[in-house]
């Protein structure tokens, strides 16, 4: 009789506790695609913590100034990245000899960076995505888009979230998050791998409340820098914070995901952090739009993509298909396509229909 284990349909199905382990020696090797804040950050994360990793950059140009310098002149210009990690160009890397392959791209580009990486995915290789949410027009989660796309290679997915802000992750400041699976074996070797002094890891089987809370909370920020732009002060950006978590509890759980992970890092820790911090673009873009700025001119002011734009109209459609009463994410949806303005926003979100809070 046969010992082989029986494969599963999907990468987002619950697994049996299969070790993951390299496929070639005793070091695990990594590629990061995408070379972000983020990205670039993770990538000298892995390198620190011992994983033979390479940072895949769009540009040819910005890949050898890394490498020469071991700098990214593009972002987090000032930290310095290990000597041991390498850069290279996606899609035509070689990833025949790599074991995890972690996903660094804005939301906009994700799916179309991840259709052109599947022809070089290795059988079974390890997938820790550092984007979350869910894809416009499809509606579906992210983990959903690479289930599909990269169903030959029947990956193992994971997510990793959390307050976890590039800006402080690079300098090595005390840090915690949460890697969310269905495959909850390979969540733990991650969560083994990647931890250290500064950066503690959680493991979360919830996939759904991690990638859902993820993606509402950048709206929720968008509607705080909101309050912000237009001078409102604590209260204002408190009570949007605590009814952000209402909402987005009632999305997870109308898509079955678990309460405690709202209360978790996934949910109310990374939401505390993109409500509150200098750091935070999804902020820094609502406080701008709210000061005149539209959506574009707002992310070319800050330099960067802020991730709230692209998924509150998203998640407001899934909301809307699921019958969810999502009233932050509706007026920010309205604010951002000129549909009203912030004080009317804020009026309407007074005065509607009193009712019990956890109703």
């Amino acid at each position: 009789m046969s010992s082989a284990r029986p494969e599963r349909s999907s990468p987002l199905e619950p697994t049996s506790a299969e070790p993951w382990v390299p496929r070639g020696g005793a070091t695990y090797r990594a590629a990061v695609v995408g070379a972000g804040s983020w990205g670039t950050t993770m990538a000298r994360h892995l390198a620190l913590c011992g994983l033979d990793t390479v940072l895949l950059c769009r540009r040819l140009e910005q890949a050898a100034t890394i490498t020469e310098t071991h700098r990214n002149p593009d972002y987090l210009r000032t930290v310095q990245l290990p000597v041991t990690l390498r850069a290279g160009v996606y899609p035509g890397y070689d990833l025949s000899a790599v074991d995890l392959l972690v996903m660094a791209v804005p939301s906009r580009g994700y799916a179309d960076a991840a259709r052109r990486l599947a022809p070089g995915l290795p059988r079974g290789v390890g997938v820790l995505s550092l984007t979350k949410g869910v894809e416009p027009g499809t509606l579906r989660r992210f983990s959903e888009v690479l289930a599909e796309l990269w169903a030959a290679a029947l990956p193992r997915v994971a997510v990793l979230s959390g307050p976890n802000h590039a800006e402080e992750v690079a300098l090595d400041q005390p840090t915690a998050g949460v890697i969310a699976s269905c495959d909850e074996a390979f969540a733990r070797t991650l969560q083994q791998l990647l931890s250290n002094e500064n950066f503690r890891l959680y493991v979360n089987t919830d996939l759904v409340g991690v990638e859902l809370a993820s993606a509402v909370k950048n709206i929720i920020a968008l509607a705080t820098g909101m309050s912000d732009g237009v001078g409102y002060g604590d209260n204002a950006r408190a009570a949007l914070m605590t009814r952000g978590i209402a909402e987005m509890a009632r999305l997870g759980l109308a898509l079955g995901a678990q309460p405690l992970t709202f209360a978790g890092l996934a949910g109310m820790g990374d939401l505390v952090a993109t409500c509150t911090s200098r750091h935070s673009r999804n902020r820094l873009a609502g406080e701008l739009i709210a000061r005149g700025r539209s959506p574009e001119e707002a992310e070319r002011e800050m330099g960067m993509v802020a991730e709230g734009l692209t998924a509150a109209p998203a998640v407001l459609a899934l909301a809307r298909r699921l019958g969810v009463d999502m009233p932050i994410t509706e007026n920010v949806v309205a604010i951002i396509r000129g549909e009203k303005d912030v004080l009317a926003s804020v009026r309407d979100l007074m005065l509607r229909e009193p009712r019990s809070e956890h109703h």
